[in-house]
């Protein structure tokens, strides 16, 4: 995964950089291909930049007038805040991996201001709406199969009622179905926590597999595809979708919006903020406490359209 366009010494301090990331930091084959990448764009531009693939020795040389340029050529390519931020956060990543292994400061890069984002807040949806969506009542009748309405009803249930994202849903095995009242669950990092499984939602399990036509084995995905294969996330998508126009719900309601849902809900009933943080698998309390401005801000609209003075 190393960049052919960099000069070997560089070449070679990124293979290691991602072996650590890998190795020691836990993190995913897609998560080291993205860094690879995004650092790839910035010496792509450093090799025309410069007239030459960069050396180690010249990125300890970089000004932040040369990381400004870089960002100037990717706004002029039509990066967005977003992508610049994910960019330098991948180049930063791997300077301080540099500086730590003595191999040269790369200080232009914490020289330059980080793009601002706009602060955008979950969209959790209401408790009555999301404890309709996860009933698995409100969709007999369809014309899909039961198995499949099942399924669905079942991954819809583990993201609400135990904050799943989806792709920890869709990575569970047919081995890791619980007999008791808890989940293990692989997150980001491929670190592992410990969730409670609600009686409600081990019962929409069970009703899937019991109506499952394909045999699944141990080692297999839990949940499969109407073809036999891995469910995917865009399946989950559509299948919220289907709900959003049966329902009348608004397009804010994902099937990542039953995470917050879980987190806030949680939240407003008194749930600990910390305790919440191990649940989500957040790996830092700053990210989990912005659901107690989602929070606050439903707070004021109920006393906005319930006081009598406001």
């Amino acid at each position: 995964m190393t960049h052919l366009a960099a000069s070997p010494d560089v070449s070679a301090e990124i293979a290691r950089w991602l072996g650590y990331l890998g190795a020691e930091r836990r993190m995913s084959p897609k998560t080291l291909e993205a860094y690879a990448r995004d650092v790839g764009q910035f010496l792509d531009f450093l090799t025309e930049h410069l007239g030459g693939a960069p050396s180690l020795k010249a990125l300890a040389k970089l000004a932040p007038a040369d990381v400004r340029a870089f960002m100037a050529a990717r706004r002029a390519q039509g990066a967005g805040n977003r992508t610049l931020m994910r960019v330098l956060a991948g180049a930063r990543s791997f300077a301080r991996f540099l500086e730590r292994n003595g191999k040269g400061k790369v200080g232009a890069l914490a020289a330059v201001r980080t793009p601002k984002l706009p602060r955008t807040l979950p969209k959790p949806l209401s408790i009555a709406t999301a404890k309709r969506i996860a009933d698995i009542d409100l969709r007999a009748g369809e014309a899909r199969e039961p198995w499949i309405i099942a399924r669905d009803a079942a991954v819809l249930g583990l993201l609400y009622g135990c904050g799943l994202r989806i792709a920890e849903a869709l990575s569970l095995k047919r081995k890791d179905l619980p007999t008791g009242d808890s989940l293990t669950v692989t997150g980001k990092g491929n670190k592992t926590r410990m969730v409670p499984l609600l009686p409600q939602v081990l019962r929409l399990i069970a009703d899937y597999v019991a109506l499952c036509p394909s045999e699944l084995p141990a080692d297999g995905p839990l949940f499969i595809g109407a073809r036999g294969g891995p469910l995917t996330a865009r399946v989950v998508q559509l299948a919220m979708a289907r709900l959003r126009g049966a329902l009348g719900l608004p397009d804010s309601a994902t099937p990542h919006a039953l995470r917050h849902s879980f987190a806030t809900h949680l939240l407003a009933r008194g749930g600990d903020l910390r305790a919440i943080q191990e649940l989500l698998g957040h790996a830092s309390l700053s990210t989990t406490q912005i659901y107690t401005a989602v929070d606050s801000e439903r707070l004021l609209e109920v006393y906005a359209s319930a006081h009598p003075r406001a």
